[in-house]
């Protein structure tokens, strides 16, 4: 990272911006969201590469802990990692590559293939949780009440938009 600038430059913007257009309240709220985005990427991205994982294959990776079986269908994986078809194919493919899983055939649906984690799978998942716990998932400098408070806030947004429908 440079070094940190001697002023807020997203404050300073809303500055500019409220003199020459109006308002600026949601333009700072947006452009700071984008700007810890970039923050929490770049963290769990450094978490995660001594791993040989990015986010995507990381949340597969949890995504499969997570069920029952240890196996879902793709197509279930995509929906429940809001990703398109071919992402997910992407993700398996290169997880499958390393070991990470391996496509069974489903056992009443022959259409359906199932994704399982494997032994090593489960290694590397507890690895790279332990990474990302340690740094916080990238979220430094709030109170555990912050992380509510932001979270819900931030699921407030994503339902208004159609994220989800509870």
């Amino acid at each position: 990272m440079n070094r940190p600038l001697p002023f807020d430059p997203i404050a300073r913007a809303a500055e500019l911006w409220e003199d020459r257009i109006g308002p600026a309240g949601t333009m700072a709220a947006v452009t700071g969201v984008m700007r810890v985005q970039q923050i929490i990427q770049s963290a769990v991205d450094g978490a995660l590469k001594p791993h040989g994982l990015t986010f995507a294959r990381y949340e597969a990776l949890v995504l499969l802990t997570f069920a029952r079986t240890a196996s879902l269908p793709m197509r279930v994986m995509g929906e429940r990692l809001q990703l398109h078809p071919t992402s997910v194919t992407n993700i398996v493919d290169r997880l499958e590559r390393d070991g990470l899983v391996k496509r069974v055939p489903h056992p009443t649906d022959r259409r359906t293939t199932l994704v399982e984690i494997t032994d090593d799978g489960r290694r590397r998942r507890e690895a790279a949780t332990d990474a990302v716990i340690s740094i916080d998932f990238g979220l430094s400098g709030l109170t555990e009440r912050q992380v509510e408070q932001l979270t819900e806030l931030l699921t407030k947004v994503r339902k208004s938009s159609g994220d989800f429908s509870e």
